[in-house]
């Protein structure tokens, strides 16, 4: 690849990464206005956006999607292992470590 390309490739790829943070606050925005009117599928929508948008991003910034999910369950565990107010009242941390490592 010339110098040129190169350029246009990089340049490119930073365009790309700033439509994908423009994304992610546009459906956390979406979110907010779906939990506000009480819309599930708003809100499901939404949160599914975000979820693509996080792994493309990733990808876009040299990351590949089992780098992210390996990051994603050692967060979870260092949260679980720290004692995290979420996992201590709900469980909710070790029931998503469990389920991404089923998957």
């Amino acid at each position: 690849m010339s110098r040129p390309e190169r350029g246009v490739q990089f340049a490119k790829s930073v365009k790309v990464i700033e439509w994908l943070k423009t994304e992610i606050l546009d459906q956390i925005a979406n979110l907010f206005r779906g939990i506000f009117h009480a819309n599930q599928h708003m809100m499901i929508d939404s949160l599914s956006s975000l979820v693509i948008s996080v792994y493309v991003m990733a990808r876009r910034m040299g990351f590949s999607f089992r780098e992210l999910d390996q990051a994603v369950i050692q967060k979870l565990r260092e949260h679980i292992h720290e004692g995290h107010q979420l996992e201590q009242w709900y469980g909710d941390l070790s029931s998503l470590e469990e389920y991404v490592n089923k998957r």
